[in-house]
């Protein structure tokens, strides 16, 4: 895939999940809380809305590449020899 479809197509399923998840909260808020009278069934799959469209978000952010920078930045923190501090030490 090109880098720029994948960014359209990560970008994409990115809002796609935050609608997803703002429906979600919306709708369970509303259900609960309002004269409205909403079908609880519905809103029990408004909360697991809320997972799916965290679900799309992270498939989004892995498309198109946007959680590559801090899994990088963790990964030297903890595991690149350069980045440590005790190298220094004398052992004992």
């Amino acid at each position: 895939m090109k880098r720029k479809s994948a960014d359209v197509i990560g970008n994409v399923l990115m809002g796609l999940g935050l609608v997803v998840m703002i429906g979600g909260v919306g709708y369970s808020i509303l259900a609960e809380v309002s004269q409205f009278d909403l079908p609880q069934f519905f809103a029990h799959g408004a909360i697991m809305s809320i997972f799916v469209g965290a679900l799309l978000w992270l498939v989004g952010a892995r498309i198109g590449g946007r959680e590559q920078v801090a899994d990088r930045y963790w990964w030297i923190k903890h595991f690149d020899k350069r980045c440590k501090n005790n190298q220094h030490r004398s052992s004992h």
